[in-house]
């Protein structure tokens, strides 16, 4: 039996990225579609309001990146947060990636915050500092592509921290079987890694962007982390079956 994921869409491209990539929610479904547990996806931008209806009933939810702060007092933030806490006491799943990462980590008694470090961009090396049953294939050290200048500072109170880095010391989460998060995205290629690193070059500077540009030639392992987050998904429902 396929899972049933709710993804969280919270960005809009860039248009010149629009006709290439369509947004984060296609670009998860690619990936995820790659993976040996399969699964059905909804999409729904709440950054434009949608929201799926409360009829529909997902084995996770999941909250996309975006340019915008977890921190950030947009009114669709607010409601987002509202929408998480909700599902969160109702006990669903929920996964993270960049800004959910860091807006789970807020919701749920955590700290983000722009960080003091700068802008991490290109291919980024984490340690990993935990391998539950679910984290399969076995890594001994992760590689994601990552785009950001926010990061958890303080873990929630339940959380077990996964991977990290100098750079980044919380770098991934879960908060036993219900949440899981990363600061890195694995949805992300390559190319557009680079479109995004010569879109924000002058933001950027000089130096971090060619670190950056110089670090793709290294190979990242989003296709792993997108298979750890659909067994730590399946689990639960494999047990109940």
């Amino acid at each position: 039996m396929s899972l049933r994921i709710c993804i969280l869409e919270t960005d809009i491209l860039r248009p010149e990225l629009v006709d290439q990539y369509q947004g984060y929610g296609h670009m998860f479904e690619q990936l995820f579609a790659q993976q040996p547990v399969t699964a059905e996806f909804s999409v729904y931008n709440v950054v434009e309001g949608n929201y799926p209806p409360d009829s529909e009933k997902f084995d996770a939810y999941l909250v996309t990146g975006s340019k915008a702060d977890s921190f950030g007092s947009d009114p669709w933030i607010q409601t987002l947060k509202e929408y998480l806490l909700e599902r969160y006491k109702r006990g669903d799943k929920l996964l993270g990636i960049c800004f959910g990462h860091q807006l789970l980590a807020l919701l749920l008694g955590g700290k983000a915050e722009r960080a003091e470090q700068g802008w991490g961009v290109g291919v980024h090396s984490y340690r990993l500092a935990g391998k539950p049953e679910w984290m399969s294939p076995a890594l001994d050290e992760l590689q994601l592509l990552i785009s950001h200048q926010d990061q958890v500072t303080r873990l929630p109170e339940k959380a077990t921290l996964l991977a990290s880095s100098d750079f980044c010391p919380i770098g991934a989460y879960h908060i036993e079987d219900q949440v899981l998060c990363f600061q890195g995205h694995p949805e992300f290629v390559h190319d557009y890694s680079r479109a995004l690193l010569d879109l924000r070059q002058q933001h950027l500077g000089e130096q971090v962007y060619q670190q950056g540009v110089d670090s793709l030639k290294h190979s990242q392992q989003g296709s792993a982390v997108a298979e750890w987050m659909m067994r730590f998904v399946a689990q639960g429902k494999e047990s109940k079956a």
